[in-house]
């Protein structure tokens, strides 16, 4: 964990960039705090050089807010501690123009260092730098993509602003909806599923498909693997945040909350990893080695899947999302071609073997998932860890461990974790933990609807 800050790669991008958009008026950074919401200023496009050089201060306490943005003493990141300034430093090749803003801006990522110029630990992003460090010493590289699901919600169907959401292709005559892969979803919205498209492509992001998913309203964006992990969790943030502003400017919301309904499908984030062997080969298909290779993966993976959930479903909502039958995992399972399974490895070539996980929200973090996985593959590989039986059937009715069913379980399995302790560090452990027992209290501490019409 001790990368140093050198002189930064993204000096040339910068100049690059001002020469071709001249005509940019001002820059958004953006950097992901803990929660994966995005902050950020606006600045001019004078200061890139800045961002790219010495840096740009923001205050160390910004991965110290709960899900609403507020300051959680217990993190240590606030007043108590003088409330201190990091480096923050723009993220290569995170530049890009703003294909939605209604005026020539450009957005840029930043990751934060500490004064002293080694990396902040508890940066997501610096976090998903360590657990690549992790995976090279072991003489492994992972190629990974996101998927990401999502409902558009019509912000016009909803009648009072306490009333539940309706989704778009919801309200028709008949038997409850669902029509699962329907081009005609797509093409009910194909000026904004276009404009999606089109504004991924002038970002420079590696969209693949387009799919309608499994309830009204429901859709999912897939990216490209790539063999870079910290630019494929970029572009899953990139990605969310493109939607979002897209789908706002057709007069809808795009949500990606894990589980906006009880009674229809929740939304997840899978990440598909394989990884590259020294000799540039399918770590998982190398003649002699590849099964045991995958069997170890799998079994680090396993180990760690339940201590580690809290990053995977990091909100009160998304627990409601792990449902026996609902295609979200309830149990630390692994197997071929299986869909009820936390983890799945496809059908493919030998060239492209991988693991799908499946187990986090479309609301976590995809920096902190991407790292708690190739932590739990690094962790398997290490100890040469051994895997259970695959399951050939349905995942929900094996024998196999089962995945904590509320918050509060998975923050007291997370925080006493040793596998956390050795992919995270006892800090971040700390830090993360007090900040999910800061958001559970505040839920606790709500008098909900229901509790009012039942007992009033």
């Amino acid at each position: 964990m001790g990368r140093a800050l050198t002189d930064h790669p993204a000096k040339d991008e910068v100049s690059r960039f001002l020469k071709t958009y001249p005509d940019v008026e001002g820059v958004e950074y953006l950097i992901s705090d803990t929660n994966g919401v995005l902050r950020g200023k606006w600045a001019p496009p004078q200061s890139l050089a800045k961002a790219a050089g010495t840096g740009v201060n923001f205050p160390l306490g910004l991965f110290g807010l709960d899900v609403w943005g507020r300051e959680v003493t217990e993190t240590g990141l606030h007043v108590e501690t003088g409330d201190r300034d990091g480096v923050c430093r723009l993220v290569p090749d995170s530049l890009r123009v703003i294909p939605w803003a209604a005026r020539p801006t450009a957005q840029a990522m930043l990751t934060m260092w500490t004064e002293t110029g080694i990396p902040f630990l508890a940066d997501p992003r610096q976090q998903l730098a360590f657990a690549v460090d992790r995976l090279a010493k072991a003489g492994f590289r992972a190629v990974a993509a996101f998927e990401l699901e999502f409902y558009l919600i019509d912000p016009r169907q909803t009648e009072r602003a306490d009333a539940a959401p309706r989704t778009v292709l919801t309200g028709e005559p008949g038997p409850e909806r669902q029509n699962i892969y329907a081009l005609s979803d797509l093409s009910a919205f194909s000026d904004l599923f276009h404009e999606i498209r089109t504004a991924g492509l002038a970002q420079g992001l590696p969209l693949d498909t387009i799919v309608s998913e499994a309830s009204p309203g429901q859709f999912e964006v897939n990216l490209k693997h790539r063999p870079d992990p910290l630019a494929v969790a970029d572009d899953a943030v990139m990605l969310k945040r493109l939607i979002q502003e897209v789908a706002r400017k057709h007069g809808l919301r795009a949500s990606f909350m894990a589980k906006p309904f009880i009674d229809r499908a929740g939304n997840g984030m899978h990440v598909h990893v394989s990884l590259i062997d020294g000799d540039g080969a399918n770590a998982f298909s190398a003649p002699g080695v590849g099964e045991a290779r995958l069997t170890h993966a799998v079994g680090g993976l396993i180990d760690g899947m339940a201590p580690s959930t809290l990053m995977f479903v990091p909100t009160f909502n998304g627990f409601r999302r792990l449902q026996p039958g609902s295609y979200a995992p309830t149990r630390a399972t692994w197997g071929h071609n299986n869909r009820s399974v936390a983890l799945r490895v496809p059908m493919s070539e030998p060239a492209a073997r991988r693991i799908e996980h499946r187990v986090a929200g479309a609301d976590a973090n995809p920096y902190l998932v991407l790292a708690a996985v190739l932590n739990g593959m690094a962790d398997g590989l290490e100890r040469e860890a051994a895997a259970p039986p695959p399951c050939d059937r349905n995942g929900y009715a094996a024998s196999d461990p089962q995945l904590p069913s509320t918050m509060d379980e998975a923050i007291r399995l997370f925080e006493r974790s040793d596998f956390v302790r050795r992919a995270f560090g006892v800090e971040y452990r700390k830090l993360f933990a007090a900040l999910k027992r800061a958001e559970l209290k505040a839920f606790a501490e709500e008098i909900t609807p229901l509790e009012r019409s039942t007992y009033l």
